[in-house]
This record gives C-alpha cells, sequence and structure tokens, in this order.
C-alpha cells in the first residue's frame, strides 16, 4: 500500500468493499462426485480505535454487559441456521454498516484481521501453520456459514452473532485437492465476520488445535517490504503420488518448492499457555560444554536455545487472503503475488522457460479484466449473468485439471468456465485466476528436467566410457 494512503482512507475503501461483497455474493460450488466433504473459515476483521480517537466507555455500563452472553456449549451453536447471525430487525445490511462507521473511534481506526497458528501435532502435515479459524462441516451444521461461525467459537472463542458482529458475506469457494490436483479433498468456503465492538474480543484457544492467535493490521498485509517466500520441501509427498522408476526420480531430483508469502507482523498476540513446549525443559544452553563455547564464541545470545521463526503466510490461506486483499486499493495483491517455483536452478529454470508464455498471457487477460471493471462492464456481467455452478461430470478431462489447489494448497476453484473464469477476475478472485492451469505446467516442467537429467548424464557417462576405451 501507498506511503501516502492513511488508516482513514483505508476505513473508508474497506467500508466500500464489504457492501459489494454483501451485495454480490459469490455463488456456492458444489462437492465432486463423492467428495462430500466441505470446510468454511472466518475472517475476522475489528478496528483497532486510535490512541487520539479512543471511544468512552459511559460509566453506567459494566465489562460484563459490553461482552454479550454466549451459547452455553459450541455445540448448541451447531444447529443455528446462518440467519441467527444477523439482528432481528428489518434494518438492512447498509443501514448496519453506515451506523457502525459513522463512529468517531471507527473513521481514525485500523482495520484488522485475525489469524490463528496452528497446534504443533505428530502426523498432520499443517502443523505450525499459519491459517484461518475453520474446520470441517459437521451434519449438524444447518449451512456452511453456520460452520464458519461454530468453529471460531471452538477454536478461539469469539462469538460471531449478531451481538458481537456483522455477517458480511462470502468469498470465492475452491476445490482443495492433493496429489498435484488430481484427487479432490473437499469444497473450503470463507466467510467474513466484521466485530463490532472498540476491544479485543476475549479468546478462549482449543489447545489440541491452536497454539496461539495474531491480530495482523490490514495494513501490513498489503505491505510490499513484508512479501518473502515460504520453502517447503515437498519432494516426499509428491513421490507419494507417483509410482515405479518416476517416483524413485522425483524424490532424487525434486528439493524445496518456493513458494509466495507474507511475513506476518501482529499488533496483538495470545498464546495458548497450557500446550506442551509453552515453557521449554531441560537445561540452559550455557550450562553445557558446548554450550559454553557457543557463547564465548557468538556471544551470549548463541545461548538463547528458543529462536522463533517468523510468522508466515502463504498457501491455500494466502490464497483466500489475497482474494480479500485484490478488493482494496491499491489492488496490489497480485502484483506483489509470485508463481510457486523449485529451488533447484535447472527445474527452476525450465519451468520459467515452459510457463513463459503462459505467464504473459495471464497478465493480459488480467490486465484486459481490470480495464473491464474499471469501465464498468464487467460489473453488469456479474449482475446480468448468474454464476453456473460446478458440473464435474460433464467437464472433459482436459478442461477439469486446470484451476486447482494442488501443493501446499495454494489454488484455485475449477470447472467455472470462461463465464465464470470472467467474472471470477472482475470480482477480486485474482490468485484462482492466475493459477488457473499453472498446475499441468508444473507436472510437465518436472517431467523434461528429469529427462534433461537423465539425457545429461547418460551423455557424461557415454562420453567418459568412449574416452576409456580409447585410453585402453
Amino acid at each position: 500500500m501507498s506511503s501516502e494512503t492513511t488508516s482513514a482512507d483505508l476505513i473508508t475503501h474497506l467500508k466500500t468493499v464489504l457492501l459489494e461483497l454483501n451485495a454480490h455474493p459469490y455463488a456456492d460450488v458444489a462437492c465432486p462426485p463423492n467428495v462430500p466433504k466441505r470446510a468454511s473459515v472466518a475472517l475476522i476483521l475489528r478496528i483497532q480505535p486510535n490512541y487520539s480517537h479512543w471511544p468512552s466507555v459511559p460509566e453506567n455500563v459494566s465489562h460484563s454487559q459490553n461482552v454479550h452472553a454466549r451459547p452455553h456449549s459450541p455445540t448448541q451453536q451447531r444447529r443455528r441456521s446462518s440467519v441467527a447471525s444477523h439482528a432481528p430487525h428489518k434494518l438492512s445490511f447498509k443501514d448496519i454498516l453506515d451506523a457502525f462507521f459513522e463512529q468517531d473511534w471507527v473513521k481514525h481506526g485500523d482495520p484488522e484481521l485475525l489469524f490463528i497458528k496452528r497446534a504443533t501435532r505428530v502426523g498432520d502435515k499443517w502443523t505450525g501453520h499459519v491459517a484461518l479459524p475453520g474446520g470441517k462441516r459437521d451434519p449438524e451444521d444447518e449451512d456452511d456459514q453456520v460452520t464458519a461461525m461454530r468453529e471460531a467459537m471452538e477454536e478461539v472463542g469469539i462469538d460471531l452473532g449478531y451481538h458481537n458482529a456483522i455477517a458480511v458475506g462470502n468469498l470465492p469457494q475452491r476445490i482443495v485437492t492433493t496429489s498435484w490436483g488430481k484427487v479432490p479433498l473437499m469444497v473450503l468456503c470463507p466467510y467474513i465476520y466484521l466485530l463490532t465492538s472498540p476491544h479485543y474480543p476475549p479468546q478462549r484457544l482449543q489447545p489440541t488445535e491452536v497454539a496461539a492467535t495474531h491480530w495482523v493490521p490490514l495494513r501490513a498485509l498489503q505491505a510490499p517490504s513484508l512479501r518473502t517466500h515460504e520453502y517447503a520441501d515437498v519432494s516426499a509427498r509428491l513421490a507419494h503420488s507417483e509410482l515405479g522408476i518416476k517416483r524413485w526420480f522425483l524424490q532424487a531430483m525434486l528439493s524445496k518448492m518456493m513458494f509466495a508469502a507474507i511475513r506476518l507482523v501482529p499488533s496483538v498476540s495470545t498464546n495458548c499457555s497450557s500446550i506442551p513446549g509453552f515453557i521449554p525443559e531441560g537445561e540452559a544452553l550455557g550450562s553445557r560444554p558446548m554450550g559454553i563455547i557457543k557463547e564465548a564464541v557468538l556471544g551470549p545470545e548463541a545461548g538463547y536455545t528458543q529462536k522463533q521463526p517468523p510468522l508466515l503466510l502463504w498457501g491455500l490461506t494466502l490464497g483466500v487472503i489475497s482474494d480479500f486483499l485484490e478488493h482494496l486499493p491499491p489492488h496490489n495483491a497480485l502484483e506483489l503475488w509470485t508463481y510457486p517455483t523449485f529451488t533447484n536452478w535447472d527445474v527452476r529454470f525450465v519451468m520459467w522457460a515452459i510457463s513463459y508464455r503462459f505467464r504473459k498471457q495471464k497478465s493480459i487477460e488480467m490486465s484486459t479484466m481490470a480495464e473491464s471493471t474499471a469501465t464498468g462492464v464487467a460489473k453488469e456481467a456479474v449482475d446480468a449473468v448468474e454464476m453456473p455452478k460446478q458440473d464435474l461430470p460433464e467437464v472433459p478431462e482436459e478442461e477439469e485439471q486446470p484451476g486447482e489447489v494442488g501443493i501446499a494448497g495454494l489454488g484455485v476453484g475449477r470447472n467455472w468456465g470462461k463465464t465464470g473464469r470472467a467474472k471470477m477476475v472482475a470480482r477480486g478472485a485474482a490468485v484462482n485466476s492466475m493459477l488457473e492451469g499453472y498446475y499441468p505446467i508444473v507436472r510437465k516442467a518436472v517431467a523434461t528436467a528429469l529427462v534433461g537429467r537423465i539425457t545429461i548424464a547418460a551423455l557424461v557417462v557415454a562420453y567418459l566410457w568412449n574416452k576409456a576405451k580409447r585410453r585402453t
């Protein structure tokens, strides 16, 4: 975000975006055949008041009155319809949002978004990752929005009912897949909520699911200086999807994969102090002979055994957040995003060469759609045409593979068709549109690099063999 853009400007833009998302919700995505699983996540927004515009609290209102009554248990909230997240009166969403944003502390506040850091669990491939509160839909949940509300209550203890939050709307749903997009796992459904209190809500972190929560300003999520990369070892995971000699070569040749990421700078963090490992056990490093040597050579800080890695937002969660950020000026979520690639130079070069035309074409498509949106053409298409739902069995295999949440979770919705893709771009599903068709190129690039390595190795062996033969 530009340094000239103030928090007041961001607040104004945020209100416009929330009104637009509520007025034009994204269509539901049907489950793939034989895959009935669905999951929901909650994007929980709040406004951090500015020091000079701190809200006044009436003396006759106690803190217990400010915190509205919660359901007695998360189980009771499962059966509530999503209608229960709206106030039982006739005010329109615009009236409610206008009243909220008219408050002085809101006008001069700083919007923030809640993230969780997953608890460390053996066998969980997403262990320790940054994510959004959410989980799988239960049979008792009336709809996907109820799942998001229930999971937020269970995982972080935040009530998203109408007493505490404004239910805004949804972001593009997507099918999460594995094995390079070949195996669908579930449909992911993101929902947006805006907390109405100027105070941070009390939290109750579920020890088995959440290690910590972090409130991150939207300004930090938009800052180019905090854009970085996450290096993930996916060779074993990719190799498991292949058989025979190809699997062996994949394990041998693939190094780490490089994904776009955002380094999170939280304003407030809450840790789950009851989880194992919150307080380190064992002796201090300085009490051991090797620790004494390290401290003498590298200084006292070398004795600190707990060095916290940075909080990195990447993968599937970054895709969801980018869909939201792309709605906000300066609309640079896509410009700051990079295509996933491998760290090995030969595989990386092959991927760059093979995907060059694809990336150029996607850039042109996005630029063209952005211009159409600016002139109002894209918005008219959104209002006039109903977004088609997915129908996987009738889509040819060539059109079914593009658009997937594959490697490390980052990906797109599938089988929308040309009209659906155009509307997704116009509505801000930027990462979805940019990645559509990219993972088949990844598979092709890896196979090409594999053939190249084998060819080079064969030529070297043949050269050495002929050279040895001439000597004899």
